[in-house]
């Protein structure tokens, strides 16, 4: 099979992954999984480590088993999805808890227009405490509303 063909799978993949990190936000994060998210919505957030950060472990393991799958008994397809498994989680980290929540000091003056409106969308997010009545549960693509004069 060809590059272009890996490429596209990583690609399509790290797309796929918003549509599931905003389903597992809001269904089992702010559902049964409300147990470990919690301590996120709570003032006094951001902590080095939390409860919460139990996800980016649960989250890691499709993209391992992945990665072992497409290597045996030779590299293939699954190995590809497991890389843009990667790359979102890599993503989703430097957005969430180092631009967004700010729990490493890398990107504190940034000015994109993007950036900020990602940001905006996430404090709303944030303003509920519970777990109910929540909004804006994805990470790269939130609704525009939030990129309208974003501070």
């Amino acid at each position: 099979m060809s590059w272009l063909f890996f490429l596209t799978i990583t690609i399509a993949t790290f797309i796929i992954m918003e549509a599931i990190t905003w389903c597992t936000h809001k269904y089992v994060m702010h559902g049964f999984g409300w147990y470990l998210h919690k301590g996120h919505h709570q003032p006094g957030y951001p902590h080095k480590f939390e409860k919460n950060d139990a996800f980016f472990v649960i989250f890691a393991i499709p993209s391992i088993l992945l990665f072992y799958f497409g290597i045996r008994p030779e590299l293939n397809f699954l190995f590809f999805m497991g890389l843009g498994i990667l790359c979102y989680g890599i993503a989703y980290f430097l957005v969430h808890d180092v631009l967004i929540h700010r729990r490493f000091k890398w990107f504190k003056n940034t000015n994109n227009k993007y950036l900020r409106g990602l940001r905006k969308g996430h404090k709303i997010h944030h303003k509920h405490l519970g777990k109910p009545d929540g909004e804006c549960f994805g990470m790269l693509f939130v609704p525009f509303k939030y990129f309208k004069n974003a501070k």
